[in-house]
């Protein structure tokens, strides 16, 4: 007669299973997210750096910085005090002038330096909004 082994892992699975611990888990009934695609070899870093946020750090400076200009009403909105605002435009300015001079890695850059009255001005009208 045969005997069925089980071993510890497999044990800790099927009761895992009889308590319900896999019920509900997210993505429960849907379909995975790559099916149907075609095969990427570098599915892996792609997913890691759509995972960990990382996309941005894999771009060379000069864009990684116009993003950054882009969002840079968004940056300011979170900042408490004019003084803070009024730094943050100056690092980036000082970061727009290295690129424009070609001291950052990148496509060049044609991006003016941002005027810190206004986006102090702009701070002040979505604060008080």
């Amino acid at each position: 007669m045969a005997q069925w082994y089980e071993s510890a892992v497999d044990r800790r699975i099927r009761e895992a299973q009889e308590q319900g611990e896999f019920d509900n888990l997210p993505g429960t009934g849907k379909p995975l997210a790559d099916h149907g695609r075609e095969y990427d070899e570098d599915w892996w870093i792609k997913d890691w750096l759509e995972r960990e946020g990382a996309a941005s750090a894999a771009l060379p400076p000069t864009l990684a910085l116009r993003r950054e200009v882009e969002d840079l009403p968004a940056a300011v909105d979170r900042l408490r005090s004019e003084q803070a605002v009024r730094a943050l435009v100056a690092e980036v300015n000082e970061r727009i002038r290295q690129a424009r001079v070609g001291l950052l890695d990148g496509p060049a850059v044609v991006l003016p330096p941002r005027d810190p009255d206004e986006v102090v001005g702009g701070w002040r009208a979505r604060r008080s909004a």
